[in-house]
């Protein structure tokens, strides 16, 4: 399994090694454990509020752009970047 382990802690490090060294024993999930991940996957995608914001016509004209060379609706985007920021998957930058 070939992929970058910089950003693994140790145990995870740990674990991909024993994965490749055919150590690890999979057993097939329990139906509770499937009801359980497939309630928080659902729970993770719905979205189930509206907001609405007012943007400059520059910042939403370069979020509309950036959509448009990724591919995806300039909505998603927002609230993807919203998401990552929510989750701390997105750095923020302090100036002082």
């Amino acid at each position: 399994m070939k992929r970058s382990r910089s950003r693994l802690n140790q145990h995870e490090k740990e674990i991909v090694e024993a994965f490749d060294r055919d150590e690890l024993l999979l057993h097939d999930p329990t139906p509770a454990l499937v009801a359980r991940f497939a309630e928080a996957a659902e729970n993770t995608v719905r979205k189930d509020r509206r907001i609405n914001i007012r943007l400059s016509d520059h910042d939403l004209a370069g979020i509309q752009r950036k959509a448009a060379e990724q591919g995806i609706p300039y909505q998603s985007l927002i609230a993807g970047l919203i998401h990552q920021f929510v989750e701390g998957q997105l750095a923020t930058r302090v100036d002082r």
